[in-house]
C-alpha cells in the first residue's frame, strides 16, 4: 500500500468518527481526528459536542505519550485560534506529534489556513487532500453558513406517484409510510428548524417536532405574511415549551403581531414585501446561527425557496398509491421554469426503499458549491 492509499484509509477513518457528532456540535462543524504510530491504530476522537473539546485534543488525550512521533489524520483544518477551546495547533505541537495530514482547509475566516501555517512554520510534515471530498460533503452545512451566511436548505416532501401532495379537498394523512415518517423525525431532530407556510400551519394544524426526541430540538418557523395563526393552533399553544418564529411583513395588524407574542412566539417582521422574502429570512436565522434547515411545504412555500435558489438538497418519498384528481395540490409550486431543459437536476442521487415508498434524496447545483470544490482541489499549500 502507497502512502496515498494508506493517507485515504486513515482518514476515512476519522470520517466516521466525525460523522458521530452529527446534530451535537452544530453550529461548529463535524470533525474527526485518528492518531497512527508505525501504521498502528493509537487513539480516535471527535468533537462531541458544541463547546466540548475539539476531535484533536480528544484524540490527542487519548494517546497520551503515544502520539509523540505519530501522524495525526484529521477531517478539518486545526483551529489556530481560542474560541469556547483553546487552538488544536498548539495541542499538536505540545503533544509531539511529528505528521499532520488534513481532509482541507477550514475557510473560517479566524482559520482560513492559520492552523496549517503554525504546524508547517514549527517544522512538522503537513499533508493536505486526502479524502477532501467526502470531508467536504460531510461539512457542507457548516460551509454554506461559513461561505454565505445562510443554513442548509433541504426540502422535504411526500407526494403521490401521480405527483400529488394531497387530495383535492386538502387532506394529506397519510401519503407516506409509518416507517417513512420515522425517518423525517429522526432528520428534524438534528435540524436547526422546520419551516412550514401559513397554509400548512391552518390546514394540518401540525406539532413540528421530532418523536422521539433527537439531538436537537429545531425551532417552528410559520411563514406567515399576515400574522394569521391562530392562537388555537398546536404551534401556538406550545410555543412557550417549543421555540416559535412567526415571520410576519410589516402589512400584518399590530394587535395580531402582538397576540402572537403574547403567547410566547417570537414575531421577526420583514419591511417592505408583500410575502415573507426567502434570502432575508435566510440570513436573519444564519445570523442566530442555525446551520441545518428542514423546509416541510406546503407547496408555495417549497416553490418559494426553489424561486429565490435556495434549496441545496431534497429528501423525497414517493408512495405506491395514485390519487388521480385534477388540482394543483402538487409539492412544489412557485413560478417554475418555462422549459424543462431550465429545471434544476440532482446530483450526488440516493435511492432507496422503505416498506414500499421510494426515498430520493439529491443535491441541487448551486454557484455556492464552486467554493466546495476549491477546497478540494487545494492542496498545493498555497492559501497557507
Amino acid at each position: 500500500m502507497d502512502r496515498d492509499e494508506e493517507d485515504r484509509n486513515w482518514m476515512r477513518l476519522a470520517l466516521d468518527a466525525a460523522a458521530r457528532g452529527r446534530g451535537m456540535v452544530e453550529p461548529n462543524p463535524m470533525v474527526g481526528a485518528v492518531v497512527v504510530r508505525d501504521g498502528r491504530l493509537v487513539a480516535t476522537g471527535h468533537h462531541a459536542q458544541f463547546g466540548g473539546p475539539h476531535a484533536e485534543a480528544a484524540a490527542l488525550e487519548a494517546a497520551g505519550e503515544q502520539a509523540r512521533g505519530a501522524t495525526l489524520y484529521v477531517t478539518l483544518e486545526p483551529c489556530c485560534h481560542h474560541g469556547k477551546t483553546p487552538p488544536c495547533a498548539e495541542a499538536i505541537l505540545r503533544a509531539g506529534v511529528s505528521r499532520v495530514v488534513a481532509a482541507h482547509r477550514d475557510p473560517f475566516p479566524k482559520v482560513d489556513g492559520g492552523g496549517l501555517s503554525r504546524l508547517l512554520a514549527a517544522g512538522l510534515d503537513v499533508t493536505v487532500g486526502p479524502a477532501a471530498d467526502s470531508a467536504v460533503a460531510l461539512n457542507a452545512p457548516y460551509l454554506k453558513r461559513v461561505f454565505t451566511g445562510r443554513p442548509y436548505v433541504i426540502a422535504k416532501w411526500a407526494m403521490t406517484l401521480d405527483g400529488k401532495a394531497a387530495v383535492g379537498p386538502g387532506d394529506s394523512r397519510w401519503i407516506s409510510s409509518a416507517a417513512s415518517r420515522a425517518l423525517v423525525h429522526a432528520v428534524r431532530g438534528r435540524m436547526d428548524a422546520i419551516v412550514v407556510g401559513i397554509g400548512t400551519a391552518i390546514a394540518d394544524d401540525p406539532q413540528l417536532t421530532a418523536r422521539p426526541p433527537g439531538p436537537r430540538t429545531p425551532r417552528r418557523v410559520v411563514l406567515d405574511s399576515q400574522a394569521l395563526l391562530p392562537s388555537t393552533s398546536s404551534l401556538v399553544k406550545s410555543a412557550r415549551e417549543t421555540p416559535t418564529l412567526v415571520a410576519v411583513t410589516d402589512r400584518a395588524p399590530v394587535d395580531r403581531r402582538r397576540n402572537l407574542e403574547e403567547r410566547g412566539c417570537e414575531v421577526v417582521v420583514f419591511e417592505g414585501a408583500s410575502r415573507v422574502p426567502i434570502v432575508p429570512l435566510l440570513a436573519e436565522l444564519g445570523r442566530r446561527g442555525m446551520t441545518n434547515l428542514l423546509v416541510e411545504g406546503g407547496g408555495l412555500v417549497l416553490g418559494a425557496f426553489l424561486d429565490a435558489g435556495e434549496v441545496d438538497e431534497v429528501d423525497v418519498f414517493i408512495a405506491p398509491l395514485i390519487e388521480g384528481g385534477d388540482h394543483a395540490r402538487t409539492p412544489a409550486r412557485g413560478q417554475g421554469r418555462s422549459l424543462m431543459s431550465d429545471a434544476a437536476r440532482l446530483d450526488h442521487l440516493v435511492h432507496t426503499t422503505i416498506d414500499g415508498d421510494l426515498r430520493i434524496q439529491g443535491l441541487v447545483p448551486q454557484s455556492w458549491r464552486a467554493r466546495l470544490d476549491s477546497l478540494i482541489r487545494d492542496r498545493t499549500g498555497n492559501a497557507y
